[in-house]
Formats: C-alpha cells, sequence, structure tokens
C-alpha cells in the first residue's frame, strides 16, 4: 500500500502555521523522496528554536529505500531572506546559494543501511521580517541499487599506432526503456575522450604501452554499468614500401597486379619506380611503373602490373625503390599454360566465353562429399568418383560439375586426421578435376565448410556440433567465410589451378550474413569484410578473396554468391569487387523454398543482374522429389541465358531432403526429380 503524500505547498503553509501559533517554538517538515523503489532517503526537517531574528534548522536523513546507500544530498528551498550564519552548520556540508540551501554527507554519516538515520544534522539562519519554514525538501541518495540494469558491451583489446586516428563507438543497454545513457571513461590513452554518447576519438599522442581503459554509462536514475578493457598503443612504424605479395606467377601472354602502398603517411609526396633487376627477359612491368603517393592516399594500395610474354619460362626479380626509403622486391614467375580437355574460360559482358570466343553455357551437377567427409574422417571423397561414375555423369549430356571443398581439409587444420587433409586432400582434388577436365568438364571448386564460430541464426545454431565438430569449426556452413583460414585458402587454391581455365572458383557456397548484420550493413559486410555485426570472427570479404586469387597470378572466373543463402542478387552489381581481369560471374542458388522462387521474382531480381555479368546457378532444386519446380525455372534460365547445376549427385541423398538426382552412381539411375532433370537437358540443342 502507498502513503500518500501532501503537496508540498501544503506542507509549507502547515508548517507556518505551526510556527505561527508556537511563536519561537517548533516546525516540522517532511522531505521529498528523489529515488526508485530499491535506493531511496528521507529528510525529517523541523525547526525547534525560531526567534525574532533567526531560528535554528535541523534535520535526520533516513534511507527509505531497500538497498544499502554510500551517500545523500538534502536541498533546503526558502522563502524570504534567511541566511546561514557564518560559521554555522554541523554534521554536513552546508553551501547557500539564493534561497536554496544544499547540505551533503560528511564521511563518517553518509554510508547508511536500509531502514538507518544520520541524525543531529542542523545550522543557525539569521532572517529579517516575516519568516516562512522551509517550503522544500528534498533528499537524493548516492550510490545502491536504483533497479536498473545497465550493461556496457565490452569492445574487446583495442590496439592503435601512434598517430592513428580513432573513432569507436562503445555500445550499452539499460533495463528500463527511454532511459539516455551517460558515457565516461577512465584510464584512456593521451590525445583520446570519449563523448556522452560513448563515441571514443581522438589520436593517440603519447607513449606506446598497454592502458587499462573502463568505460562507465550511467542512466538518469543514477544506475551504471562499466567495462574494462585493455587499450595498447604502439609505436608508429618507420616509413617503408608495402607490397601486397613478394611473389607472383604469370601464365604465357598473361599478367598480374600487385598492390603497392606505403607504411606511414609521408611528410611530401612519395614516388615508387618498379624496376626488372635480373632474370627472365620475358617478363616486363606493364602498368604503374611509377607511382606517387601523398600524405592523404598513402595508405591506398596501386597496382603494379607485370606482363608475360608468349614464350619464355622462369622467374625475374623487380626492384621498387624510392629516395631516402629501403627498396624491396617481388619475385615473378612465367608459366607455361596448361591445356585440358575441357573448355578454358573467361567472361566477356555478361557472356562466359571459350578460348574460341564461343559462348558456353553451363549446365552441370553437383558432386558433394569433398566437403564433409574429410573432416568427419571418413575419408576425401563420399560415393564413386572414378570414370566409369564420370561416364554416368556425362550420359545426361552434363558439361561441367561443382565441387564443394572444405577449408578444414584443404589447410591442414589440426583438428582434421591427417590421412585426408592437406596434401592427401589437395592431391584428391587435383586428381579429380583433371579426370573432369580430361572428359571435357569444366569444374567448379566452391569453399563450402568453414571454420568461424557462429550460432545465431537458428539454422546455423548447432549444426555443426551435430555433424561432428565444434561450432568454431569447418563442420557446417557459416554466414561468411574467415579471414584467417579463407585467404590462404584462396590462395594455395589459386596457386594449384592457375594457368587451367576449365576450372572456376566459387568463392563462397551461401553467404547469409545478412541474417546476422541485417540488409545493409550484410552487403557491406560481404564486399568488405572485417569486423562484421552478429559475426565474432574476423570476416573474408569478396574483395578479400578476389585480392587473394589474383595476387597468384590466377586469372580464372570467380563466382560471387549473394546473400541470403545466395539466393539475393539484389545488392550484387552495386557491391561487386573490383577485378584486374574482370572475370567475376554473380553465383545464384534456387530451390522451391527459397524466398526468390518465382518468376515474377526471378524477372524483377535476376534477369537484370545476368544482363551485366554471368550468371550461373551454382545449386539449384526441390524438395518434394519431383520436377514441377525446376521444370519452371530452367525454361527462363535458358532464355536468358544463365547456366545451372542441379543439386546433388549423390546416390546416398535423400531424394526430397538431399535433394538427391539420382539412385546409383553407376549408370546415374535418376531419382523423380533427377528424371526432370535429366529430361530437360536431352531436349536441349547440342
Amino acid at each position: 500500500m502507498t502513503r500518500p503524500h501532501l503537496p508540498k505547498r501544503l506542507v509549507s503553509v502547515l508548517a507556518a502555521l505551526l510556527v505561527s501559533a508556537a511563536g519561537a517554538g517548533a516546525a516540522t517538515v517532511a522531505s521529498s523522496t528523489v529515488a526508485n523503489a530499491a535506493a531511496g532517503c528521507t529528510a525529517a526537517y523541523s525547526e525547534p528554536s525560531v526567534w525574532g531574528t533567526g531560528f535554528t534548522a535541523s534535520f535526520n536523513v533516513t534511507n527509505s529505500g531497500t538497498t544499502a546507500i554510500t551517500g545523500w544530498t538534502v536541498v533546503l528551498t526558502y522563502a524570504g531572506n534567511p541566511q546561514i550564519q557564518s560559521g554555522s552548520g554541523w554534521n554536513g556540508t552546508w553551501s547557500q546559494t539564493g534561497e536554496t540551501v544544499t547540505i551533503t554527507n560528511l564521511s563518517y554519516n553518509g554510508s547508511l543501511a536500509p531502514g538507518a538515520s544520520a541524525t543531529g544534522i542542523g545550522a543557525n539562519f539569521n532572517y529579517s521580517g516575516t519568516h516562512t519554514p522551509a517550503s522544500s525538501v528534498t533528499c537524493t541518495p548516492a550510490g545502491g541499487s536504483t533497479g536498473n540494469t545497465v550493461t556496457v558491451t565490452n569492445p574487446g583489446s583495442q590496439t592503435t599506432t601512434v598517430g592513428t586516428a580513432v573513432s569507436r563507438q562503445i555500445a550499452a543497454t539499460d533495463s528500463a526503456s527511454g532511459q539516455t545513457l551517460t558515457f565516461t571513461a577512465t584510464g584512456l590513452p593521451a590525445g583520446l575522450s570519449i563523448s556522452s554518447s560513448g563515441l571514443i576519438s581522438g589520436t593517440p599522442t603519447g607513449s606506446p604501452g598497454a592502458f587499462s581503459v573502463t568505460v562507465t554509462a550511467k542512466d538518469g536514475t543514477g544506475a551504471s554499468g562499466a567495462a574494462t578493457f585493455t587499450w595498447t598503443i604502439t609505436a608508429a612504424a618507420t616509413q617503408s614500401i608495402k607490397t601486397s605479395a613478394t611473389s607472383l606467377s604469370v601464365n604465357q601472354s598473361g599478367t598480374g597486379t600487385v598492390g603497392v602502398s606505403l607504411a606511414v603517411a609521408p611528410s611530401a609526396n612519395v614516388t615508387v619506380t618498379t624496376t626488372r633487376t635480373s632474370g627472365n627477359t620475358g617478363l616486363s612491368v606493364s602498368g604503374g611503373g611509377t607511382l606517387t603517393f601523398t600524405p592523404a592516399n598513402f595508405a591506398t594500395a596501386q597496382n603494379v602490373t607485370f606482363a608475360a610474354d608468349a614464350s619464355s619460362t622462369g622467374s625475374a626479380t623487380f626492384t621498387l625503390s624510392a629516395t631516402g626509403i629501403p627498396s624491396v622486391t617481388v619475385t615473378v614467375t612465367e608459366n607455361t599454360v596448361t591445356t585440358s580437355g575441357a573448355p578454358q574460360l573467361h567472361v566477356s559482358g555478361s557472356k562466359l566465353l571459350d578460348a574460341s570466343g564461343n559462348t558456353v553455357t553451363l549446365r552441370g551437377i553437383n558432386r558433394s562429399g569433398t566437403e564433409y567427409s574429410c573432416v568427419q574422417g571418413h575419408g576425401i571423397f563420399d560415393g564413386e568418383v572414378d570414370q566409369a561414375a564420370i561416364t554416368a555423369m556425362k550420359s545426361w549430356k552434363v558439361n561441367a560439375v561443382r565441387v564443394p571443398l572444405n577449408e578444414a581439409c584443404w589447410n591442414a587444420e589440426s583438428y582434421v586426421n591427417a590421412s585426408f587433409a592437406g596434401t592427401n586432400y589437395i592431391n584428391g582434388i587435383k586428381s579429380f578435376v583433371s579426370l573432369l577436365n580430361s572428359n571435357g568438364l569444366d569444374v567448379i571448386l566452391d569453399l563450402h565448410w568453414t571454420d568461424g564460430d557462429y550460432t545465431g541464426n537458428a539454422n546455423a545454431a548447432g549444426t555443426c556440433v551435430g555433424n561432428g565438430g565444434t561450432e568454431s569449426q569447418a563442420f557446417c556452413q557459416k554466414p561468411m567465410p574467415d579471414a584467417a583460414q579463407a585467404i590462404p585458402f584462396w590462395t594455395s587454391v589459386a596457386n594449384t589451378f592457375k594457368g587451367n581455365n576449365s576450372v572456376l572458383f566459387d568463392l563462397f557456397n551461401e553467404p547469409f550474413v545478412d541474417q546476422a548484420a541485417g540488409a545493409t550493413a550484410g552487403w557491406t559486410c560481404w564486399q568488405n569484410g572485417g569486423t562484421c555485426s552478429g559475426i565474432t570472427y574476423q570476416v573474408a570479404g569478396m574483395q578479400a578473396m578476389v585480392n587473394a586469387v589474383r595476387s597468384t597470378g590466377a586469372a580464372n572466373v570467380l563466382l560471387l554468391g549473394g546473400v541470403t543463402w545466395s539466393n539475393d542478387l539484389t545488392q550484387w552489381l552495386a557491391h561487386e569487387p573490383t577485378d584486374p581481369d574482370h572475370n567475376l560471374a554473380a553465383s545464384w542458388h534456387s530451390y522451391n523454398f527459397n524466398a526468390c522462387s518465382n518468376q515474377s521474382c526471378w524477372t524483377s531480381q535476376i534477369q537484370p543482374v545476368a544482363a551485366q555479368v554471368p550468371v550461373v546457378t551454382g545449386e539449384m532444386g526441390e524438395n518434394d522429389c519431383a520436377g514441377g519446380y525446376i521444370n519452371q525455372l530452367m525454361p527462363f534460365l535458358d532464355s536468358i541465358g544463365v547456366s545451372y547445376m542441379g543439386w546433388a549427385w549423390n546416390a546416398d541423398f535423400n531424394c526430397s531432403s538431399g535433394p538427391s538426382l539420382i539412385t546409383d552412381y553407376v549408370p546415374g539411375t535418376p531419382t523423380a526429380f533427377g528424371a526432370a532433370y535429366k529430361a530437360h537437358l536431352a531436349s536441349l540443342s547440342p
């Protein structure tokens, strides 16, 4: 039950009546409380003595809340002209501004348990004319729980170089709605400050070192929360020439690029010159031989392009030099072009062309197994992959096979059985690709399963554990690939298959970063990677993976799947990465249960992309063991020149939930779903 309070005006009138009736007698006024249900205090005010030109003000403070407090502030508001007598005031720190008198606790009477009181607090006042007791008495507690919970999100350890600008937003939440949080910080490195809204900004100017920073957020009720983390300031780097690679392979008649930048901002423009200083004369600098860096663009990489002639082989050393800066070298190797029985593909406008300039539309199958068998300890492949199995594939008139890969198996991560990892896994994939190519089939290598701890989406949570691993291991699909393993993976894959342009690289199977970060931020993360909302690990963005492949000199066609499990291409063109070889294509996945699963959507979302770049439907299927969906989709894709690959050529998959195209590998007997796909392929002109 809540006790009713007298209005402040009525309290003051009653107090005045008491003084009037008692003459020099006592007046008593109860305080109002500035607090909430958990922390609070009251001040019981009285005037035990009043005389013609003065009076004594006295009050006791009581902790009226349910949690201990560490201090209190009482504010008395008077009418008229009372003045504290000089030197007066006991058991508190007294101050006066006009008609307002403020009293705060002393060291010995501030901490009060619930129900406890600080007593005997008072002062003598002078006045002239008619005296009126305090019209308002308020008590505000310090410390204690306000009932609200403020949580500051710990940003983790931070590292910044001296002289590098900082902009780091600290986030916090309040259990109560409508509260405005005010941020403060202690321990920030010199040159940095925090705004009341939680933005840490500035430029470190002090000595290098590790600083313990505590950020506190407080709401309007006094509730607060804090987070402590380490901010390491490192010394500014000395000036040097930075290159994206120290070695590069270039195919005969091909080109390759290396990015060049400076380590720190120069005081004036710097010119970097690249020249061949030894080795293969068939290699030369065809672009970017002289690059100028300014204090503004020093960190932005500019490309040096190396060109190879048609017949030479071997390596050459190129030296990059600038006045007053140590020179660096890049070793460029010219490779003999590998030939294959399958078409060597490249992009021209919105088409895939072979080496003779003929348009190629890929119509093939996905051969799953190499993404999961190795990491689960069963082997490299799941099912037959010999010549008889490939002959069965070709009997369906397919011209391409998509092969999903596992980065942990390729990179020989420690948790993968060594028999199915590293060199063993790589050689197994190379042999399979070679056999497919020798049968005239183009191959799409797809990065399917990757590392990275992610449990944010209901469709992903627990999947890796269910497949036999941990959520951080490459036992399932993730929203985006992890930078730690995906970049070395693609660098190695590109070095393995460069020069063989009948192999296409699908950089990441099914990005669903938009489910973690939201639509707008998701596309930004898709393109640029790095730190992405909703993802705990560092992401390898599409641009970084394009750069990794191209840094090796590999000119293979690259496929980039959109967001929402590669079913959404709406922002693909707006976020298309830069490719010096102009050999990018969009990858789209289409199942009957996807959002974009009708001709209206295909026309509005897929057709505009297909008019600008090649589109390859990397996966296609339906979960009803029938052909109703693909029989609508395939004619549409044929009409706009889009390639497509059925999922999946796996006899041990369920026809509906796989979905599976076949019931056996040899002779490749189709399921009902597979029969629809096979019949459509048979109906097409050779």
